[in-house]
């Protein structure tokens, strides 16, 4: 075979170890000691008419590659580890794979992993408007708030209202996979998943610390690492940030502290070991919403401030562990325990004519999570075939208890609310939701190159689930499997199809009905074009995606599983980094979908609730760049549209479309220094994302939120 190091190759690190590479550091370093040497050196100080001259030196700097989980040198990522598990070139992946940048998280300064996806194709965020218990994102049409978000490749999914929200300082990308994913990462749901890369040291210095300000906001933080001993086997990182900041609505508050300190070893190169911890503290606020009817301010809060808390103490600790045998064959491992606290107290709406009353709610919860997923990897050519074969293993614990109040609280006037504190609470002692589960999954994979061209990926998985509450004990089983082909008709165009299937067991159990796994397959076609010699990524992909056995709430705290859910659709991504100076990511998602069987009230036919039909975005940044007397100028903007989504599977209303404007501008004040102000829902746009069928009340998006951030680096 001519050359496979095109699907092979990994990215080389950074910096530091790297034989035959100088790191950018090194360079500066070499040129200022060359520069004190020649000035301080006695003959430049005592030479006077006699020309000295001086042997030319040429330092050459290559390039540094990306690194296939970041950081990357622009928006536009080439690689990724989320789509197969394996080091892979985005266009060669028979999936589709949306890459959110650390300098794209940067450009857009964004505060929660809803923003960070709010310019992905095939993703819309922020279904439920002003509740920011959790991080609310739909992939192709399908929920994938509970199940969806993981976390360096191990699950970060939420049980009941124990659940975590990612800090965004803290991570270095975001990739997104689309569609069924189970043969690799289990039970899921069809649409897809978020997979969060957590900064890792890095092997050349650096650093920076910040500050930010805005209305009601306060915030500051801290980033640096580099090498510890002079070869470089051991690198640090530490992050941390502090926040002190409300809301747009009255009462809401978004404080936090994260602190996730970081260690690599690299003895050669051939085996690496990260250690990475965090604690992540903060103090929100449960959901509120605003009476339909009344011509009401949607920041006018209606609940109780004493009982108005989301306050979590989240703690993880685990490893990444690599070792390549030089045979062919890389064993990886990576671990995770998590300890979470929960604070959650609650009153709100139930009723449509709040002066009846509200509904108060508290809840204690518990959780402890251990999760683990081993790889071995065999690659290998036989003549003008090549071949790599993953095998691999994970298994997580989850142990989640809680015990809840819950009850009622007084009726409040909607024009002259008056708060009643605990004086108006009447809270009784509930069941506790006590759940254990245990996820063993086996999965295969071979990747087959067939001439350079032709990519076949085949893959299976078993996955075992024992779930264990207080009045029930269930395993569910599932065999998923998945075939992809990747055809390069150029060496910068692929065209691609798959088939793949999706497992999830069902997260509340129905009071009516079965309570089957919610099981998905997607057939999927797709193209994708990286233009040779630029940074560019143009996807095109077309999907079929159905569910089975879909869980849905009918009533408060009630749900069943109606029968069949079909999303089919279209969506295009451009991603453009342009010269080092203009940045470009336009998207546009198209969504076909239908409840094709209900079973139980009649809605076959209709449309989904909270699914869009159209969603579309554009983002561009331009740098100016500086002279002698200015430094560099950047201006960005962009722009989201949501389509109207109906209420209730029932179609019985629809919330209205809506459009938002986001802006930046950032200046260079010194080369380390930096003055950059964000503002998202730049014109306070005031829309309503979800309706509440039950208590009769809208729950508005947030208002228009203008930051300013003062960055010194190094």
């Amino acid at each position: 075979m001519k050359n496979t190091s095109w699907w092979l190759a990994v990215p080389a690190r950074e910096c530091g170890r790297v034989q035959a590479r100088v790191c950018p550091s090194h360079v500066l370093s070499l040129a200022l000691f060359s520069s004190t040497s020649v000035l301080l050196s006695p003959s430049a100080l005592a030479q006077s008419d006699e020309a000295t001259e001086l042997e030319t030196v040429t330092v050459e700097a290559a390039a540094v590659a990306d690194s296939v989980v970041g950081p990357d040198s622009s928006i536009v990522a080439e690689r990724t580890m989320t789509g197969s598990k394996t080091n892979t070139d985005l266009l060669d992946l028979s999936n589709s794979v949306s890459v959110v940048t650390e300098q794209e998280l940067r450009a857009r300064h964004v505060q929660n992993l809803e923003q960070a996806l709010s310019y992905t194709a095939g993703v819309t965020v922020d279904q439920y408007g002003s509740d920011d218990r959790y991080d609310y994102f739909m992939i192709r049409g399908f929920n994938a708030t509970s199940l969806g978000t993981y976390r360096d490749g191990l699950t970060n999914r939420t049980v009941n209202f124990t659940g975590s929200k990612l800090e965004p300082y803290g991570l270095q990308r975001v990739d997104v996979l689309k569609g069924s994913t189970s043969t690799l990462f289990g039970l899921n749901a069809p649409g897809g998943l978020v997979n969060a890369i957590t900064k890792r040291p890095l092997d050349y210095e650096f650093g920076e610390v910040y500050t930010t300000l805005g209305d009601g906001h306060t915030e500051t933080g801290a980033d640096f690492g580099g090498p510890i001993d002079p070869a470089g086997k051991w690198t640090y990182r530490i992050t941390t940030k502090w926040q002190g900041a409300e809301l747009s609505a009255d009462h809401t508050q978004d404080d936090r502290f994260y602190f996730a300190p970081a260690v690599t070893y690299e003895p050669d190169d051939a085996t690496s070991l990260t250690l990475l911890a965090d604690f992540n503290k903060r103090d929100t606020n449960a959901a509120h919403s605003t009476p339909r009817g009344y011509d009401l301010d949607p920041d006018t809060f209606f609940g109780e401030p004493d009982y108005n808390d989301m306050d979590r103490v989240e703690r993880n600790v685990g490893y990444l562990f690599e070792h390549d045998f030089d045979n062919g064959l890389t064993f990886r491992q990576n671990a995770r325990y998590t300890h979470l606290d929960l604070d959650y107290n609650h009153v709100y709406l139930s009723d449509p004519d709040p002066a009846n009353g509200r509904v108060a709610f508290v809840v204690d919860g518990e959780r402890n999570r251990y999760a683990i997923d081993n790889q071995l990897q065999y690659d290998a050519a036989f003549d003008s075939v090549d071949s790599r074969m993953l095998a691999g293993f994970d298994y997580t614990h989850d142990d989640v208890h809680e015990s809840s109040l819950s009850g009622t609280a007084g009726g409040i006037d909607v024009y002259d609310p008056q708060y009643c504190g605990e004086s108006c609470v009447t809270l009784s002692e509930q069941p506790d939701f006590r759940q254990k589960q245990e996820a063993q999954g086996f999965y295969l994979q071979e990747e087959l190159i067939f001439a350079e061209r032709w990519i076949l990926t085949l893959g299976g998985r078993y996955d075992n689930v024992n779930t264990q509450t207080v009045d029930d004990d269930v395993n569910d089983y599932a065999l998923t499997k998945r075939a992809g082909l990747t055809y390069k008709a150029l060496e910068d165009l692929a065209l691609y199809a798959n088939y793949s299937e999706s497992f999830q067991p069902p997260t509340s159990r129905p009071t009516s009905g079965s309570a089957d796994p919610q099981e998905g397959e997607q057939y999927e076609v797709g193209v994708k074009y990286r233009p040779a010699d630029t940074k560019a990524l143009f996807t095109v992909a077309l999907f079929d995606l159905t569910q089975t056995n879909v869980n849905k709430q009918v009533a408060q705290n009630i749900y069943r599983q109606i029968g069949k859910v079909n999303v089919s659709g279209i969506e295009l991504e451009s991603k453009l980094a342009l010269s080092d100076r203009l940045d470009l990511t336009a998207a546009y998602s198209f969504w076909d979908s239908e409840i094709e069987k209900d079973g139980l009230t009649g809605y076959d036919g209709n449309r989904p609730s909270l699914v869009p039909e159209h969603i579309a975005s554009v983002w561009a940044d331009y740098t100016i760049p500086g002279n002698a007397s200015r430094g560099d100028l950047m201006l960005g903007l962009g722009t989201r549209y949501v389509g109207a989504t109906y209420v209730d599977d029932a179609n019985s209303e629809k919330s209205g479309s809506y459009t938002l404007v986001d802006a930046m501008a950032s200046y260079a004040l010194t080369p380390n220094l930096d003055l950059a102000v964000n503002a998202s829902n730049l014109f306070d746009r005031e829309y309503v994302s979800y309706v509440d069928t039950f208590s009769n009340s809208d729950y508005y998006g947030d208002g228009r939120s203008v930051l300013t951030t003062l960055r010194y680096h190094w």
